[in-house]
């Protein structure tokens, strides 16, 4: 015959009495009090000791927070099974964890990953949220509800009614108040052990944020949108969430693992694409991939190889995504009769009296002023398609595997947009087959490596495969040739502009970054035969 010992016999006691004999686990329910004489108040406290043959089962049933913790450690001293007592109407999620005299009455609720110390009550119609945490001895008065994320020291009580709201908890490496609300926006801020700078990019402010105990694991990735760049942050978010989500699905379908093949990014607990803080600002969140490296510069032809294998499994992975969908978030981005007309502004204008210094520049430009039509001229005939493209195909934006070398995932996603695969392509070739760093000074150092174009290309081509078309294919040297032309354009019309949009260190800094540019067209230019065999070599279309 089971036997339960309730100490305490006044109001509280009497309907943990009740809140037992409905759980419906024990034969008999006897009471110590030392002021009550009943007929079922078997003894005085102190008798505790001397019943302990009699009685396997006792708990504590004060309405005092402390007497109640008090007397539970000494029946747990005492030998005794102290057990939680729970009304049938009472709601417990199995994830719960509780210690030892927790009594939760009538109607009470308790959400997931909550978890309660000694001697809690949680009295009726109660609720605690999710992810509580209870101290020993705490009391939820009737009715009161506890928010999520809540820590309430020990012993501590509610009123009853009363809504207890989460407050923050410091977190290391944190003194900015806006990276602290993102921080609880997404969920983390409850979790986060420290947060610390992070990466090498100037664009966006970006954030490391480790989980637990110590040094903690690095879990995730925090950022602050930049919007003198991307004015649109709605649209940024709204292209990401679609790409990421749509290459989730086909990873898993493939069954490739999809926390690693993809970035994944997060939304806020009020279920937004990113967070606005106090001051305007955009924050977005998405997993961080462990056991993963960026290479800031080709180091070996397997490198660019590898590279070219990313980019080109993300254009086959996207080649059915509705590209028309997205929007374009920076406009004209890769329109390079746009760039010209740019470039023709500045020169006339001439606002910083620069155009005597680069006849030589501006000579090649205006020479090559018809190149700068041929493939957007292609994509309005319908001769090319209109793709989802990256428009940042630097090697340092594919996360490769730290142990294997093999292309992970390609990451830095602001400026996906509708566009030509030739433009993602060129850009490759543009930034990564050059021998010699895009502001390099002495132009006998910068040279356009063949061998580079063709690993690139190989990996490029095999990755795609049948998601590129014939034209594509054949274009492809268009795109290398159009991307590092335009890009020249792009800096020496900021040159003749006074250099306002890319970041200079030296009066001639963005004339010796069009002048390599420029180098790098001539020689593909010089090289224009072999580029297009190496592309037919691995497109198996040689002799069409």
């Amino acid at each position: 015959m089971s036997k339960l010992l309730i100490l305490g016999a006044g109001g509280l006691g009497r309907m943990v009495g009740e809140v037992a004999a409905a759980q419906g686990c024990w034969d008999t329910i006897s009471f110590l009090d030392d002021a009550v004489h009943t007929c079922d108040v078997v003894g005085r406290c102190v008798d505790y000791l001397s019943l302990k043959g009699e009685y396997s089962q006792a708990i504590a049933a004060f309405g005092d927070n402390r007497l109640r913790l008090s007397w539970t450690e000494k029946l747990l001293e005492a030998g005794y099974n102290v057990p939680c007592v729970i009304h049938p109407t009472a709601i417990v999620s199995p994830s719960v964890t509780m210690g030892a005299g927790c009594l939760i009455l009538h109607g009470a609720i308790i959400n997931t990953n909550a978890n309660l110390g000694k001697a809690c009550l949680v009295n009726s119609g109660a609720l605690v949220d999710h992810d509580n945490r209870l101290e020993d001895g705490v009391h939820i008065n009737l009715h009161a509800t506890i928010k999520a994320w809540c820590h309430l020291e020990q012993c501590s009580r509610t009123e009853a009614g009363e809504i207890v709201y989460s407050t923050r908890r410091s977190i290391l490496g944190v003194e900015d108040r806006n990276l602290e609300d993102a921080l609880f926006a997404f969920k983390l801020g409850e979790v986060a052990s420290y947060v610390k700078p992070f990466g090498s990019g100037h664009i966006n402010d970006t954030y490391a944020v480790y989980l637990g105990e110590g040094a903690g694991t690095l879990s995730y990735v925090i950022q602050r949108i930049n919007t003198e760049v991307f004015k649109k942050p709605q649209e940024v978010m709204e292209n990401i969430f679609g790409v990421t989500e749509y290459l989730r699905a086909r990873i898993l379908a493939r069954g490739g693992d999809a926390d690693r093949e993809t970035l994944n990014y997060i939304k806020t607990k009020t279920g937004a694409p990113y967070f606005e803080d106090a001051d305007g600002g955009p924050w977005r969140c998405y997993n961080y991939i462990p056991d993963s490296v960026c290479i800031e510069s080709v180091r070996t032809p397997k490198d660019f190889y590898n590279s070219g294998k990313s980019f080109g499994g993300f254009l086959r992975e996207l080649e059915n995504y509705p590209a028309d969908t997205l929007h374009e978030t920076i406009e004209k981005f890769h329109d390079t009769r746009k760039r010209l007309h740019d470039f023709e502004t500045a020169l006339e204008r001439d606002v910083r009296n620069r155009a005597r210094t680069c006849k030589k520049e501006t000579n090649f430009v205006q020479t090559h002023a018809g190149d700068c039509s041929v493939l957007m001229d292609l994509l309005e005939q319908g001769h090319l398609p209109l793709r989802v493209t990256h428009n940042d195909t630097k090697l340092n934006n594919i996360l490769f595997d730290k142990d294997t070398g093999q292309g992970l995932c390609v990451i830095d996603l602001d400026t996906i947009m509708p566009g030509l695969a030739l433009n993602d392509y060129g850009d490759s070739i543009r930034f990564g087959a050059s021998t010699a760093r895009e502001d390099e000074p002495d132009l006998d150092k910068v040279h356009f490596d063949l061998e580079l174009f063709e690993a690139y290309t190989k990996g490029y081509l095999e990755a795609a495969g049948s998601a590129l078309t014939e034209t594509e294919k054949e274009y492809l040297p268009w795109g290398a040739k159009m991307m590092t032309l335009e890009c020249g354009i792009r800096f020496l019309t900021d040159y003749l502009q006074g250099d306002t949009y890319f970041k200079v260190t030296h009066p001639k800094h963005n004339l010796e970054r069009a002048r390599t540019q420029f180098k790098l067209v001539s020689e593909m230019e010089a090289h224009w035969d072999e580029m297009g065999a190496i592309v037919r070599k691995y497109s198996k279309t040689e002799g069409k």
